[in-house]
């Protein structure tokens, strides 16, 4: 059926009981706080949800604004994040075709013709794949905006092409409308690589890259000439971008694909392709010339799943061969993007340069390629994979710090209308109890006992990842209770005040579990200074992870991570085999 006739039945994401939240919040500290700490906090808890009280007054304007919105969570403010994603290319053919495919893809999303997905039965909210396309972020003095240009009278028929800096308009769709083929679209790309050889243009996208504010206030001040707003427009307008890179060097076979995971992420610097990037963009494909493929893709508008999606779709797109004739038009020339650089603007380059390469030199990105096993061997012993990863990262992190930290695992809310992401806390009583367990320093547990020990943290976060995708979770809601103090309230409830509060929302582990079809890897950076982030797309017989951390911070270390992550996932198959043998 048509995806938009599903949109209309879908049900309003619920606003879940306040009593079941508090207590919820209540047990998810267990792990992570002191006992005098917890007796501290069920005080406060007990003065907020006095009947009458504060808890009660905020909890029916929140059930009041869910009533009156769409969706009571979507204005309050979603995280700005870029996503990484690797594959492997060949060369501009190979980039004729992937442009090609994507807009094979929006094919579906103009006719409507997008299978509608289900979970459990249940059919799917589309509407984040209707934004991913010709949208951009676009900077304002306080906050951000993101235009989907596709909804105007005259959608974009053009996407922007960046080499050596150098941006393009390329035409993608010929005057009786119908879209270029990938030999009309290789000889547009060859024009573009041709006119774009000299290496010394100013890279006016790096600018893209500074914070928010900075990045404000460049903004306005370069599209002050009517030159730059006009090809500023030209890409913010477009209906995504295509980055062909310089090529970057050389470095060891077990260190390639972490480079690259990097490049994929941030370009790699101003001296390599940082500068080669629209970072507002919503979707940046990007080809290097020595082979290395991926995108990166602003968060704003879209969780994972729509863009890998895409992802697969484009890849099972190349893969058919071309049966299209070429019609023999000769093409026009892409427009080349001009930019008039004052002092100002330059000093402004200068600036997001020196800035981009801390921020390139801080991140380490770590891609762990598991071999040994994949979610097969979870699911032949009746395990969630998911929860069983999750548990090889709380054992992972237990031995290298010997003690647990809260953790953050995104979890799908599109069972809604218009829903984003609900937050799943996989730190829990259970975790902590198997990862003690695991190696117990007396060697009185058990394997039978360590593995029935998994086997129920296992359950519970099953039990959690249910709450969590049928609208139940506790982040959401917290935030929401939270925004409306802000909003109605002379000061914040103390129970928000708590340093329980801020221990329990500061995730070390940041966590997402991105699966696709395509063989490739996702990344993303940690959430807080001292944390990871963890990106894992778990196959039939491997799983591929990307860790990253910042080098800034003296107690993280996304090699060791790894290595312990590693080590955790075989401990744990060994655990289930060898109970399973003496049964």
């Amino acid at each position: 059926e048509r995806p938009l006739v599903h949109q209309e039945s879908l049900p309003k994401l619920p606003v879940p009981p306040l009593q079941q939240t508090c207590s919820r919040y209540l047990a998810s500290l267990e792990p992570l706080i002191s006992a005098e700490e917890m007796t501290h906090t069920r005080e406060l808890m007990d003065e907020f949800l006095r009947p009458g009280g504060i808890g009660e007054r905020l909890q029916k304007s929140l059930e009041r604004r869910a009533r009156k919105t769409e969706n009571w969570v979507s204005r309050f403010a979603w995280l700005f994040l870029a996503y990484a994603l690797l594959m492997h290319s060949l060369d501009y053919r190979f980039a004729a075709k992937l442009i090609a495919g994507v807009l094979d893809f929006k094919s579906m999303i103009d006719s409507h013709t997008l299978p509608v997905e289900y979970l459990g039965g249940k059919p799917l909210c589309m509407d984040q794949y209707y934004q991913v396309l010709s949208s951009c972020r676009i900077p304002g003095p306080k906050r951000d905006t993101v235009v989907n240009y596709a909804v105007g009278k005259t959608p974009p028929t053009h996407i922007t092409v960046v080499h050596n800096f150098q941006f393009f308009v390329l035409d993608v769709y010929n005057s009786d409308g119908s879209p270029l083929t990938v030999d009309q679209l290789y000889v547009q790309l060859e024009k573009i690589w041709n006119s774009s050889l000299q290496s010394n243009k100013e890279p006016v996208g790096i600018l893209t890259s500074n914070h928010r504010n900075t990045w404000g206030k460049a903004y306005n001040n370069l599209i002050k000439d009517k030159t730059n707003k006009e090809s500023v427009r030209a890409i913010q307008k477009s209906i995504f971008t295509v980055c062909l890179d310089a090529p970057k060097p050389r470095v060891s076979d077990e260190m390639y694909f972490n480079k690259v995971a990097a490049q994929m992420l941030h370009g790699g610097g101003s001296r390599w392709n940082s500068g080669n990037r629209w970072f507002d963009k919503t979707l940046q494909f990007i080809v290097g010339e020595d082979g290395s493929c991926g995108l990166t893709y602003e968060h704003a508008p879209a969780e994972g799943p729509p863009i890998v999606f895409l992802v697969d779709h484009v890849v099972d797109y190349m893969k058919r061969s071309e049966m299209v004739r070429t019609p023999m038009i000769p093409l026009a020339m892409p427009q080349k993007l001009r930019f008039n650089i004052t002092p100002e603007i330059k000093k402004d380059i200068e600036k997001a340069k020196q800035n981009m390469n801390i921020m390139v030199n801080d991140l380490d990105v770590r891609v762990l390629n598991f071999t040994h096993y994949g979610r097969k061997f979870p699911r032949s012993y009746k395990m969630s994979p998911d929860a069983f990863i999750q548990m090889a990262l709380q054992l992972a992190y237990y031995r290298m710090y010997q003690t647990c930290c809260p953790t953050y695992e995104s979890a799908s809310l599109r069972m809604f209308k218009l829903g984003r992401t609900e937050a799943i806390r996989s730190t829990t009583t259970e975790s902590l109890q198997f990862t003690k367990a695991m190696d117990d320093p007396s060697k009185h547990v058990q394997n039978s006992e360590k593995a029935a020990l998994l086997e129920e943290a296992i359950k519970v976060h099953r039990k959690h990842t249910h709450m969590a995708i049928h609208g139940q979770g506790i982040e959401r809601h917290m935030l929401g209770l939270r925004m409306i103090a802000i909003e109605d309230l002379t000061s914040l409830p103390d129970i928000f005040m708590d340093t329980s509060f801020a221990v329990a929302s500061h995730f070390n582990l940041y966590t997402s579990q991105v699966g696709s079809k395509t063989d490739c890897v996702m990344c993303l950076g940690p959430m807080v200074p001292d944390g990871y982030g963890i990106c894992y797309n778990p196959m039939d017989d491997h799983i591929n992870f990307a860790v990253t951390a910042f080098n800034s911070c003296e107690e993280t270390n996304a090699t060791r991570l790894s290595q312990f992550l590693e080590d955790s996932l075989l401990d744990m198959k060994t655990l289930l085999e060898q109970v399973s043998k003496t049964q």
